[in-house]
């Protein structure tokens, strides 16, 4: 009996080393297994926020650089005057009163009315840099990452639903100074608030004031929006590192 209990408690003592042994080899590669895993974590973590950080970079320096573009374009002469994609004619209506002024030999004071308009608007452009500068800087991640994602001009629609309604508050009396000083924009006022009477005309058309700064604010955000369509067709041409490596993925 005492060999049987003998070689049965060294039976137990070497199971119980074998089973010590395979605890202790479970333990350590759990240990080791849960340092991957979290190590692992890590690593996705540190590499998600380093593309979230780049993504909002890109984002940030394709709205300054479309922005700077675009003001730089217009906010010179000629910007809106010589440039037929954002150049700022009279509404469709008074272009009728136009052709009856010009048949009586006034086209001059028309040419002129035309001309103060658009040199309100290159003069109310440049207003814009600061503004479109702050607001670049305000971007969140969460944005520009849906930003980059989105296609054609997610960038420019975004940024002109931030900028579009103060920059019409700072546009406007530059404008008025401007085109105040055409005697021709006073009648355009007149005819134009008969014709709003009529229901010929409508919102900024009504007077020439509003009409040319909701004018320069399309042109503006259209040439960004142009600047956006480059940078994504090919981002590698800009020469920046970071748009080449955002909007080139």
């Amino acid at each position: 009996m005492r060999k049987v209990g003998g070689r049965g408690r060294g039976r137990d003592d070497g199971n119980f080393g074998e089973v010590f042994m395979n605890r202790r080899e479970f333990t350590v590669s759990s240990l080791e297994v849960s340092l991957l895993v979290a190590g692992l974590f890590g690593f996705v973590s540190t590499a998600q926020a380093a593309n979230e950080t780049e993504a909002a970079n890109g984002v940030r320096a394709a709205l300054e650089r479309g922005a700077i573009a675009a003001v730089g374009q217009l906010g010179r002469v000629d910007g809106f005057l010589g440039n037929p994609l954002v150049r700022i004619e009279l509404p469709g209506h008074l272009n009728v009163t136009a052709r009856l002024l010009r048949s009586l030999g006034q086209g001059r004071k028309v040419d002129e009315l035309v001309t103060a308009m658009n040199r309100a608007a290159e003069a109310a452009v440049p207003e814009a840099r600061t503004l479109f500068i702050t607001t670049v800087k305000a971007i969140s991640v969460e944005d520009a990452l849906q930003l980059v994602r989105g296609g054609g001009t997610a960038v420019t629609d975004f940024f002109a639903s931030k900028t579009r309604a103060p920059l019409g508050e700072r546009f406007l009396p530059i404008v008025t100074r401007a085109t105040e000083k055409v005697q021709l924009a006073e009648r355009y006022n007149a005819v134009a608030a008969k014709a709003a009477g009529l229901g010929l005309l409508k919102g900024d058309d009504t007077s020439v004031e509003k009409h040319v700064t909701a004018r320069a604010l399309d042109g503006l955000f259209k040439m960004v929006a142009e600047e956006e369509k480059r940078i994504r067709a090919d981002p590698v041409k800009t020469g920046s590192a970071v748009l080449a490596k955002v909007f080139g993925r």
